[in-house]
């Protein structure tokens, strides 16, 4: 039984961590944590202002803390659901610990010092963890996530947007003469749990927003080894990501040679599923760990649709997902 703890437990992504790893079968939840000033501490998770889906499924209580000593002896597994600032601080203490650490924040997502001054406001600190640590791409990295001891897990978004990008780049069927037009839409969640004017639902309409400056462009760039236009928008809906994705193709790339390409790569794997005909919507992955893929092809344009659930395959379900590959489970694990 490996025994794991989440860090930053009370926020959506965490609460949907503690849910996954609670009915795993191979895991004992030891903790849930918050930051050592948060209001949420010594609440139970399952609280009725916090998460009371989880009532009588998980009823653990949230330590405050920023020493974690008293669990590093009998820790395996940290799950870091913090801010980019946070995780880059505390993570290298629990790898230097012997941990295997699955970062669900930015702070490791890319090995350029530049990156976190230019996006995240921050100078990092830690180029020898950098170096090691894998991007959880799950569908894309499998081999090296198995031996990795710091599994960097993807951005919602750029996940949305790698994931039906990816066969098509490497079957060299896009023509490279016209980037990637990625508009993406998050649900209000994607915001996280503290309230602000910008994203109350009596205040969100339908909205872009950093318009070519978005630190989740260079991430996809970086691991697509491709140039993009990304323009996220934010919905007045809760839960998940609808991405259009417009693309052209080379001369002679026909309907089928994409939809192969789908399949090459995802035929045998069980959280992606590609569709023949339509197209998916929202509603068949909210709540699901899934990512749907459907296209449309005419004279060379070609219109990718990718959904999601961004708290779920956009973060805590890849992070899950990401766990069981490294310790040779079955990916679906606990996830359906």
């Amino acid at each position: 039984m490996l025994k794991a703890i989440v860090i930053g437990a009370s926020g959506y992504a965490g609460a949907k961590l503690a849910y996954y790893l609670n009915k795993h079968p191979h895991i004992e939840l030891i903790a849930l944590t918050v930051s050592e000033n948060s209001k949420d501490g010594g609440k139970l998770i399952s609280d009725n202002n916090l998460h009371p889906q989880l009532k009588g499924v998980i009823d653990l209580p949230l330590i405050a803390t920023s020493d974690y000593s008293s669990y590093i002896n009998d820790v395996d597994i940290v799950f870091l659901a913090t801010e980019h600032s946070v995780s880059h601080d505390i993570a290298p203490y629990f790898l230097e610990q012997g941990c295997t650490v699955f970062d669900l924040s930015g702070a490791y997502r890319v090995n350029s010092p530049e990156f976190y001054t230019d996006y995240y406001g921050f100078t990092h600190q830690h180029q020898k963890w950098l170096n090691k640590a894998v991007y959880g791409l799950a569908e894309w990295n499998y081999e090296k996530i198995k031996q990795a001891q710091l599994i960097a897990v993807p951005g919602c978004y750029p996940t949305a947007a790698q994931l039906p990008l990816k066969p098509l780049i490497e079957e060299k069927l896009l023509d490279n003469t016209q980037w990637p037009v990625i508009n993406a839409v998050s649900g209000v969640s994607g915001a996280g749990r503290k309230s602000t004017h910008n994203n109350s639902f009596c205040e969100v309409s339908l909205h872009a927003y950093g318009l070519f400056t978005h630190r989740h462009q260079p991430e996809i760039v970086k691991h697509l080894g491709q140039q993009v236009i990304f323009t996220p928008h934010l919905g007045c809906f809760k839960q998940g990501i609808h991405a259009t994705i417009t693309c052209r193709v080379k001369e002679d790339v026909t309907a089928q040679d994409i939809l192969n390409a789908l399949n090459k790569y995802y035929k045998d794997k069980p959280l992606i599923r590609v569709y023949e005909k339509d197209w998916p919507s929202l509603k068949a992955v909210v709540n699901l760990p899934y990512c749907d893929i459907g296209f449309a092809l005419k004279d060379r344009h070609l219109i990718l649709i990718s959904v999601e659930d961004n708290l779920l395959k956009g973060a805590a379900a890849q992070a899950v997902q990401c766990m069981n590959i490294r310790f040779g489970y079955e990916q679906t694990l606990s996830l359906l």
